[in-house]
């Protein structure tokens, strides 16, 4: 059996910038860009400082999107096998000419690193505000973004070849317009706690469910909510609060999160299936979240970011779409929604600037 490289094997055909490096030549590069870079590459020095280190761990932390900001130690180990499981996934091959363009403060924008440098990546920096491919003419094999970042670069993005969208949900149009790229687009799923994605699903194919990547162990709890298992990441099973139907044991649809779940008038109603539906019709940001109702006990009602148009949802198109208690019975409007740096809309501090 192939022996398992480790964090310090640096692949010999790993480039950054167009620069080849070796393991020992990190501390160099980590300094220059903690002392001197832009601000995007001081968190990546700041990273490749601990990757170098001889501590066999290292601490990252969880976004916050779905509640407290917290720090959750992981062995390197643990990083160089979901890269290689990654590589395999999405068949990236050594060589590959990559594109980082994510915040590195997190899992998504550090996982990136790690699978350049042991998958033998040609990996180009680039900062992560606005049109991310306006920098250069490049073509690339292999690279990830948030939504908004899709959206910004949406007319350049035959320039890539495989592209991993995640950290925040895509909208029902963002994946209608996607079909017509060539590039292979997939969304991913996936947390801090599972070192980024577990499962992908491809956005211009045929599928709504999500396939899990090579060894990763699927399952739900009494709730219906999804357990993962990844032998070569953890030893403990996580139990997730994502409501899930599983397909078979490699793949599942995602359905919402259990938290977000509100019963108005003893009808559950699912807020990610009913936004995905009005997506598609509403052209400004927006959630759906259940208020207090002396007879409803939770009334439905959508949240919007900025100003709207009057009667925005009483097109006859609309009602069609949805189910017959998925109308919002209200409109409310925010400034701006509170988020996490990745541009995830965080729902409860959102919906608590309303105070209602």
């Amino acid at each position: 059996m192939e022996k398992q490289p480790t964090y310090k094997n640096i692949h010999n055909r790993f480039k950054l910038n167009g620069n080849h490096y070796r393991f020992e030549d990190l501390f160099e590069v980590a300094y220059s860009f903690i002392k001197e870079g832009e601000e995007h590459e001081r968190a990546i020095g700041d990273f490749l400082m601990d990757w170098i280190r001889p501590n066999p761990t290292i601490t990252l932390r969880t976004s916050g999107s779905t509640g407290t900001p917290k720090l959750i130690t992981y062995k390197k180990q643990a990083m160089v096998n979901s890269a290689l499981a990654t590589g395999n996934h999405f068949g990236v091959n050594i060589g590959d000419r990559a594109l980082h363009c994510l915040n590195a403060d997190f899992i998504a924008g550090k996982m990136m690193l790690v699978r350049a440098m042991i998958l033998g990546l040609e990996l180009d920096l680039l900062p992560p505000q606005g049109n991310v491919l306006a920098h250069n003419t490049t073509h690339y094999d292999f690279a990830a973004m948030v939504p908004l970042q899709v959206e910004q670069a949406f007319g350049e993005l035959n320039r890539i070849k495989t592209l991993l969208i995640g950290g925040a949900p895509s909208s029902s149009q963002l994946k209608a317009r996607l079909k017509e790229k060539t590039t292979h687009c997939f969304e991913t799923y996936g947390m801090t706690e599972t070192l980024t994605h577990i499962a992908s699903r491809r956005i211009n194919g045929s599928t709504n469910a999500f396939s899990s990547l090579p060894q990763v162990q699927l399952g739900t709890d009494e709730r219906g909510c999804l357990t993962i298992q990844v032998p070569y990441l953890f030893d403990e099973a996580i139990i997730t609060n994502d409501l899930v139907e599983l397909q078979d044991d490699q793949s599942f649809v995602l359905k919402g999160r259990i938290d977000n779940v509100i019963n108005s008038g003893g009808f559950k109603l699912m807020p990610e299936e009913i936004e995905q539906k009005l997506s598609q019709f509403l052209p400004f940001p927006f959630f759906v979240a259940g208020v207090a109702d002396d007879n409803l006990g939770q009334k439905l009602v959508l949240i919007a970011e900025g100003e709207v148009p009057a009667g925005c949802l009483e097109s006859t198109e609309i009602k069609a779409a949805l189910g017959k208690y998925e109308l919002p019975k209200a409109i409310y409007t925010l400034a701006a929604f509170s988020r996490t740096p990745n541009g995830k809309i965080q729902r409860a501090q959102s919906l608590a600037q309303l105070d209602l």
